[in-house]
């Protein structure tokens, strides 16, 4: 794809249509919000049901090793390109940087801010530059239990409302 065509769909379409578009592979039900997909796009694997806030940057080519190239005549010509793999019923905060070769398990939260790379394992919550374990679902679903909210696909005004009445009314 020219480079003219590119920046027109990565203007106009959105970043489902553009991660299709690029070669990106995502199951079903994923909500990306982010376009930023690497200059290797065809080697990031999505699961089903994942979801991505805002600026998060996948990168599966280091360009740490321009260094090598200019030390060592016999690695002139190398690159460094890994895939990254996200399994199901993800999600990714705003700001997460996934580096090259990361596997990420199902059933993961990603915190807002975190760098991530190697492997983050199944059912957990991680977060942090590098992002590390913190706790299980099970422990993330106990801690917050009794801050849940019904507000989730509720009007705009209804949740407004709801939301005043728990956070600025009972602030008095």
């Amino acid at each position: 794809m020219s480079k003219i065509l590119r920046l027109l769909a990565y203007k106009f379409l959105s970043p489902n249509n553009y991660a299709k578009l690029i070669g990106v592979k995502f199951g079903a039900n994923c909500k990306l919000r982010t376009k930023y997909f690497g200059t290797e796009p065809y080697l990031i694997e999505i699961g089903d049901d994942v979801q991505t806030s805002t600026n998060v940057y996948f990168i599966n080519h280091d360009g740490g090793v321009g260094v090598l190239r200019n030390l060592y005549k016999d690695l002139k010509k190398i690159d460094l390109i890994k895939k990254i793999v996200i399994g199901n019923n993800v999600f990714i905060g705003f700001n997460v940087t996934i580096l090259l070769g990361t596997k990420i398990g199902d059933n993961v939260i990603i915190g807002a801010g975190s760098v991530v790379r190697g492997e983050l394992k199944s059912n957990s919550v991680y977060a942090g530059v590098p992002a590390k374990y913190i706790c299980s679902l099970d422990d993330y679903k106990e801690k917050n239990d009794s801050f849940f909210l019904n507000t989730f696909s509720i009007e705009p005004v209804k949740k407004e409302k709801i939301l005043k009445e728990v956070f600025l009314e009972s602030s008095h």
